[in-house]
């Protein structure tokens, strides 16, 4: 396995770039790359080749930086979140806005859609909780609670460990997890509301959270602990911990294949992991400022026959990768 350097695209934004996203395909278009900037703005952008084309014009309605983007599995929407306290919901093709979500103030950060599309989770920061928004209604449909651990962590004594900066949905749409500011990770039984237990391991924020697209229960973790974790979800295991960042690690995804995962840390650097080896295998270094997003493109559909990844940079660039 490895990742071939395709080309960055500069200056793609006027400011950093938090947030990166793949829109799958629909039957009109092909799949899209999202991006969200401190610039207060999103962007669509059309892979061609090794070239990213902007497929608009950059995309207001914030008023303060974009800090998570995510996609509807049909292609048709998708979300930004802001440091405003808004979540912009729009139609794809046109921008046309489909819902606008409010909360407290600072309280939205990682986000993500339900597999089915059914349900928008939204971490709510200092809140130490998930928001679970219904996508027929746009109605807040639920809270979910995150309990602090039972045992006192290192350094949070101010009730850091109630922010919540992550969301993942396991692949069958049953649990979601959430990572918070003093490094838990918590698990939730979704149709029942249930808090079911803590995943330890992690003493420092846990920015981005990962299920494998083949085995439900195994989950990956980004910490600013410089390490990557891989759990057994269901049965609380630290099933291995990967270390070679030197900075944080900001982001995590998986590979379509299975086979690997792609870091990206603030120590400029995207690296690939093999996951038979629990080892980094190749460390790109496209960016000359710490790297805030890393995604693969889905597969699907017979124009998709090179997965692509992308990443995206405080410098202000957006890296393609071939993964092959």
């Amino acid at each position: 396995m490895k990742l071939t350097g395709l080309k960055s695209t500069e200056n793609a934004h006027d400011d950093s770039i938090w947030a990166v996203t793949w829109i799958p395909e629909t039957e009109n278009r092909p799949a899209l790359l999202l991006t969200g900037s401190l610039d207060e703005t999103v962007r669509l952008w059309k892979p061609e080749g090794g070239d990213l084309i902007p497929a608009n014009d950059p995309i207001t309605g914030h008023c303060l930086g974009v800090v998570s983007v995510a996609a509807h599995p049909s292609g048709a929407i998708a979300a930004s979140a802001s440091l405003d306290s808004f979540v912009r919901v729009f139609d794809v093709d046109s921008n046309a806005t489909v819902a606008t979500l409010e909360a407290p103030p600072s309280e939205v950060w990682g986000m993500q859609f339900h597999p089915k599309g059914t349900i928008l989770a939204v971490a709510g920061g200092g809140s130490g909780s998930i928001k679970l928004w219904d996508t027929s209604t746009w109605q807040l449909i639920d809270t979910l609670t995150v309990p602090r651990p039972e045992v006192p962590r290192p350094g949070d004594k101010n009730g850091s460990g109630k922010f919540v900066l992550s969301v993942a949905w396991s692949p069958d749409g049953r649990r979601l997890a959430c990572g918070a500011m003093d490094g838990t990770i918590a698990i939730f039984d979704v149709a029942y509301a249930k808090f079911l237990h803590h995943l330890e391991g992690h003493f420092m924020p846990v920015r981005s959270l990962m299920y494998s697209p083949f085995e439900p229960r195994v989950l990956f973790s980004a910490c600013d602990d410089t390490n990557v974790h891989m759990y057994d979800a269901e049965g609380k295991t630290l099933l291995g911990s990967m270390s070679g960042h030197e900075n944080f690690v900001l982001s995590v995804d998986a590979s379509p294949d299975g086979a690997a995962i792609v870091t990206c840390s603030s120590d400029r650097t995207v690296r690939l992991w093999d996951l038979k080896m629990r080892a980094s295998v190749q460390t790109m270094k496209t960016h000359t400022d710490q790297v805030w997003g890393v995604a693969f493109r889905p597969l699907g559909g017979t124009a998709l026959r090179t997965v692509l990844l992308a990443s995206v940079s405080d410098d202000k660039s957006i890296s393609l990768y071939d993964y092959s």
